[in-house]
């Protein structure tokens, strides 16, 4: 009975109190000179966050890299530069939120560049294509998110355009974690589930309106995809694009600031 009881124990250390501690030793740590150094030079805002959100950062970044394994796709070798930037860009979105670090996901893939993934389709008449695209990012549901360094890294280009495929890719994972991918995530109440859909449902159809009138918009066009896709864009531009989705999309811009429960434009 003793080493049966020795054994039980010992299994709890080490599913339950041994991962704790370390986790707590790591979240403990100095936040290296080298990680901040990156995150001024590949995060756009980041120097201008007040002293308690750069905080918040640090700490949720700690815990995504001890976390999470980054692999190396395609010749990609593995910097901190790149776990380091990912990592930060994926934490923006939980600052200020009582949630868990990605607890679903457990892998980021990277790629050095655009990667090609397959696709199949079935038309109408249940003819079934085959065809290979290429594609920046990608989010799973089973754990997974892909990523392409020359996307995900600080651009000129897609900051112009307001497009981060980080923040994309995780506010799909953001959306998953409720168990469907379906453009909304996890709310307090049933109250906000109405609200968010009203609005949502709304902005969602006159982004599909104008992209129908061929009008310029402050939403990606990509977004009009599906819900999904609209929620994971709409993110994107209320992190880059702030004071635009705020003048021209007032109640889209105030649902995002509940959710997120920060506001850009006081680092943009």
């Amino acid at each position: 009975m003793e080493w049966l009881l020795l054994a039980m124990v010992l299994l709890i250390l080490g599913v339950f109190i041994l991962p704790r501690a370390r986790l707590r030793y790591v979240l403990s740590q100095a936040f290296p000179l080298n990680y901040s150094k990156i995150l001024r030079k590949n995060l756009p805002g980041y120097a201008k966050l007040p002293t308690h959100l750069q905080m918040q950062l640090k700490r949720r970044i700690r815990q995504f890299l001890y976390q999470k394994t980054f692999v190396e796709c395609a010749g990609l070798i593995m910097t901190d530069e790149i776990r380091v930037t990912i990592a930060g860009k994926a934490c923006m979105l939980l600052l200020n939120r009582a949630s868990g670090v990605y607890p679903q996901l457990t892998h980021i893939l990277v790629y050095p560049t655009t990667f090609v993934a397959p696709r199949t389709q079935t038309n109408g008449d249940g003819i079934v294509t085959h065809t290979n695209q290429g594609l920046s990012g990608e989010s799973w549901s089973d754990g997974r998110v892909i990523l392409a360094w020359d996307q995900a890294a600080h651009n000129p280009e897609t900051e112009a355009r307001g497009q981060d495929v980080v923040l994309h890719e995780f506010a799909h994972q953001l959306d998953s974690e409720t168990g469907a991918t379906n453009g909304a995530p996890a709310l307090k109440n049933a109250a906000a589930y109405q609200a968010w859909s009203q609005v949502m449902e709304r902005e969602f159809m006159q982004l599909q309106q104008a992209i129908a009138s061929d009008v310029p918009t402050v939403i990606d066009p990509y977004g009009a995809t599906n819900p999904a896709e609209f929620f994971a864009v709409i993110t994107e531009a209320f992190f880059k694009k702030s004071r635009e989705l705020a003048d021209f999309h007032p109640a889209l811009f105030a649902q995002l600031n509940a959710y997120y429960r920060v506001d850009p434009r006081e680092w943009a």
